[in-house]
């Protein structure tokens, strides 16, 4: 697929591994970081366990060869509410509920700087999302990030807020659905 002379490209876990090093100096440029810095290495280690993960994909953009954003995620497992835990306001056991085929995690969406506002990110977006089986998507964001206005301009809707971990980068995260399949 193309768009704007960027070409989009569907990986699996391997491929992903293979092209860690890609994914890191775009991660890094995106936040205008440098690739060095513990931000690059803490989105290293998270990606390194996602790879293996049930359900894995990463869709890439490159313009003229070079990698200029990509977005990947991993299907929840069954019975596994880790995801949900904490958020507040408490939804129904229902809405809680993980059959291993219910819902698709976007873990990371990012667009070197220089791409950023060209259609880039959405057309990640949805290409990744366009090619899901799940029934929704969803994905966590620090609670005053301005990507959130994007996300809901996308169709996406804010269910609530859970704790952050210790030694996550926020104390507190924005969990968003979307429900699938993505319709523009």
């Amino acid at each position: 697929m193309t768009i704007n002379d960027t070409s989009l490209t569907h990986h699996e876990g391997a491929e992903a591994a293979a092209l860690l090093e890609e994914l890191c100096d775009v991660y890094a440029d995106a936040y205008g970081v440098d690739p060095g810095e513990e931000k690059t290495a803490a989105f290293r280690r998270r990606a390194e366990k996602q790879f293996a993960q049930p359900g894995f994909a990463l869709v890439t953009a490159r313009d003229g060869g070079r990698l200029v954003g990509f977005v990947f995620g991993y299907t929840l497992p069954a019975r596994d509410t880790h995801w949900w835990g904490g958020v507040q306001p408490e939804p129904s056991a229902e809405f809680l509920e993980e059959t291993g085929s219910r819902t698709w995690v976007l873990s990371e969406i990012e667009v070197r700087r220089a791409c950023q506002g060209r259609g880039t990110g959405r057309a990640l977006h949805d290409a990744a999302l366009g090619a899901r089986d799940e029934e929704r998507a969803t994905l966590a964001t620090g609670p005053d990030a301005a990507a959130q206005l994007v996300y809901e301009s996308w169709g996406w809707r804010r269910v609530g807020r859970i704790p952050g971990d210790e030694g996550d980068y926020y104390s507190a995260y924005d969990l968003f659905v979307l429900e699938l399949p993505v319709s523009r």
